[in-house]
């Protein structure tokens, strides 16, 4: 029953009858137009949050493409920045030895100009030898330059030179093994140990005058990797655990092992440790816990993608005042990737 109906009682209709029911479906045709209008109302409201919404989903993709770049860039900027800092420590490193050997050569050749005097009044005393004078003057000679010191020292000269020189050329055959510059980004069969030994000897600079390095290798074999990828860990690892390190000497152990199909990589240090609230945050992008300015953060960042390319795992175990120890767990061969459509 209509609400006509209800209000309109049996009986003929009147003129006050019919102008109650004109006025009732003009009140019921105003609510009618009312309720259209917060319709449309609502529908203008809801298209125009569905362009807002459009917009702004525009607007964050395009700042997730302008970070994206900002990420590679602030990448980029820390491989340029870890290639400075190497170039500082090979730069200090070479010049070490070069030192020396200039010093050597130097005083060999004072040596070598002595000799050759002495040798000149050998020449000159070969047909005059029973000469009292002349053998008062070699003796003499002979005494002021201590010729059997400079027979004796020469070799040693000569020795630590080519030392020196055998170090200058590791120390560039290490950086060359370090950064592969001479090989293609591919996997390949590498020795693990190889890779750590170059990146210690790259970065020795940064650890001798914070801690010791103590390495103790287990039986492993060879693994199929990117050889130089994996130096970037080793390097970003023990460098973060020297800079860990304040005070006394410290130091930094590194063991390796195998387990069934797949090798470790333990790189332990006795710094300062890791808090509990920054542990979940540590391989973040962009996260540091050194001054503003003196780091990117990228570096356990950059660590953490280099291993999940591998298919392997990174652990990490610390603790305030004790030290902080990573964990690096590699398979010996790399997974062939599921090609697609495939079981």
């Amino acid at each position: 029953m209509t609400s006509t109906e209800m209000t309109a009682p049996p009986g003929p209709l009147d003129g006050s009858r019919l102008d109650q029911l004109e006025k009732l479906v003009t009140i019921r045709t105003s609510l009618l137009e009312q309720a259209k209008q917060r319709l449309e109302d609502d529908i203008r409201r809801r298209e125009a949050a569905e362009a807002e919404l459009m917009r702004r989903n525009d607007e964050l993709t395009d700042l997730n493409s302008k970070l994206g770049m900002a990420q590679q860039q602030l990448v980029q900027s820390e491989k340029l920045a870890s290639i400075g800092q190497l170039a500082a420590g090979v730069a200090h490193e070479i010049n070490n030895p070069i030192g020396y050997v200039f010093s050597n050569f130097e005083t060999l050749g004072a040596y070598i100009a002595n000799m050759l005097s002495m040798f000149a009044l050998y020449q000159q005393a070969e047909g005059d030898l029973q000469t009292p004078a002349l053998r008062a003057q070699i003796r003499e000679m002979r005494e002021r330059i201590e010729l059997d010191y400079l027979i004796g020292d020469i070799p040693l000269l000569m020795q630590e030179s080519r030392e020196g020189i055998v170090r200058v050329r590791k120390i560039v055959q290490d950086l060359k093994d370090f950064s592969r510059v001479d090989a293609t980004q591919e996997w390949q069969w590498a020795n693990l140990h190889d890779g750590i030994n170059s990146t210690l000897n790259i970065v020795n600079n940064e650890l001798k005058y914070r801690a010791d390095v103590v390495r103790e290798y287990g039986d492993i074999p060879d693994i199929e990797c990117l050889p130089s990828s994996l130096n970037q860990v080793i390097m970003n690892i023990v460098i973060n655990g020297a800079h860990a390190i304040t005070g006394e000497r410290g130091r930094i152990t590194i063991r390796t092992g195998s387990d069934a199909d797949q090798v470790w990589i333990e790189i332990s240090d006795t710094g300062t440790g890791i808090s509990k609230e920054h542990m979940a945050k540590i391989f973040d992008p962009f996260f540091t816990t050194k001054p503003i300015g003196t780091g990117t953060g990228l570096g356990l960042s950059l660590s953490y993608g280099i291993i999940q390319k591998h298919k392997g795992r990174i652990e990490v175990d610390s603790e305030l005042g004790r030290g902080t120890t990573f964990r690096i767990w590699l398979p010996i061969r790399h997974p062939e990737p599921v090609q697609e459509g495939a079981a």
